[in-house]
C-alpha cells in the first residue's frame, strides 16, 4: 500500500496544515486535530472496502456500549468522539482508526455470548486509540518530509506544489496507518497493551473481564489460519489469553440478566 489513497481534497489538507501549527517530528506530536483527520481518511477507506451494516438498533446498541467503553478508558475524549460501526462481513475483524472511529465487523459480533464480550471487543479497540497504536503505524519520514516542506515555505502561503507535496504526504501516512489495520496488523507488544486497557475498562464498568477470553476461545475456534482476517493480523487468540489471565479477578462477576437481555435482543441475528 505504498501509493496515494486519494481521498483527501484541498479543503481537508489545508483543514491538517492549518491545525498542526508546527508539523510533528514524531507521532507523539501529532496534535489531537490532525489524529482526527488522518482518523476520518482512514475510516473512508475502510468504508471503500467493506459495505456498513445497515442495522440502526444494532448500530445504536453497539455506540452505547463503546461510549462507555471511551469513556471508562484512560483517554475517554478525543478530538472529535468515540464512534462505532458494524461492517456487513462475515469476516472476523475490528479496527481502530486514530481518532476514536472504531469498526467493528457481524462476523467478530459472532464470536461474542454476551454483552459483557462486546464490550471486551470495543475496549480492546479502545486501547488501540488510547495508546494511539495507529499513529504509531506512520514512519518518521513521513513528518519529516512535512516538516522539511513547511519549514522551506516559512510564514509564507503554501503553493499549490506544496500543497500537493503536503497532500501526497499526509495521504502516505494514511497509507502507512490502513496497511497496518488491514494488511500487517499490529505488534504483539500493541496488541497486549489493548488487551490489558480493555481488561481496566471492564473492570471499571462491572463487566466480566473474563468475557475477553470467552470472545477468543471462540475466535479461536473459528479463525481459518492464514485467513484474511484476526488470523492474519493479530498474535494468535491463545497466546493473547496466556497474557492476560494472571490479570484477572480469581472469581467471575454474576451475569447481569437484564445486559443479556438487551444483547440476545438486539443483536441475535446479526
Amino acid at each position: 500500500m505504498g501509493q496515494s489513497v486519494g481521498v483527501l481534497d484541498e479543503r481537508q489538507a489545508q483543514s491538517v496544515i492549518r491545525a498542526g501549527g508546527a508539523v510533528a517530528r514524531s507521532f507523539e506530536d501529532i496534535t489531537p486535530e490532525q489524529e482526527y483527520y488522518i482518523g476520518r481518511t482512514v475510516g473512508a477507506v475502510i468504508l471503500s472496502k467493506y459495505t456498513p451494516y445497515q442495522n440502526d438498533e444494532a448500530n445504536r446498541y453497539v455506540n452505547m456500549v463503546g461510549t462507555l467503553a471511551g469513556l471508562a478508558s484512560d483517554r475517554p475524549e478525543t478530538f472529535g468522539g468515540y464512534h462505532f460501526l458494524i461492517l456487513d462481513s462475515e469476516e472476523i475483524n475490528a479496527f481502530a482508526a486514530p481518532g476514536g472511529l472504531i469498526f467493528v465487523t457481524r462476523g467478530m459480533l459472532r464470536c461474542c455470548g454476551s454483552e459483557d464480550a462486546v464490550a471486551a471487543v470495543l475496549a480492546h479497540e479502545v486501547g488501540h486509540v488510547q495508546h494511539q497504536h495507529g499513529l504509531q503505524a506512520i514512519k518518521k519520514s513521513r513528518v519529516t518530509s512535512a516538516l522539511t516542506i513547511l519549514a522551506a515555505e516559512g510564514a509564507k502561503t503554501l503553493g499549490g506544489q506544496e500543497l500537493a507535496q503536503l497532500t501526497e504526504v499526509f495521504e502516505e501516512s494514511v497509507s502507512d496507518v490502513v496497511s497496518t489495520l488491514v494488511a500487517n496488523g499490529y505488534s504483539r507488544a500493541s496488541e497486549r497493551e489493548a488487551d490489558r486497557a480493555a481488561v481496566t475498562v471492564l473492570a471499571r464498568l462491572g463487566y466480566d473481564s473474563a468475557a475477553l477470553v470467552d470472545m477468543l476461545e471462540i475466535m479461536g475456534a473459528r479463525l481459518t489460519p492464514g485467513g484474511s482476517d484476526f488470523a492474519k493480523t493479530h498474535p494468535s487468540p491463545q497466546s493473547r489469553i496466556a497474557d492476560i489471565r494472571p490479570l484477572l479477578p480469581k472469581t467471575r462477576p454474576a451475569a447481569v440478566a437484564p445486559r443479556q437481555r438487551r444483547f440476545e435482543q438486539v443483536l441475535r441475528q446479526v
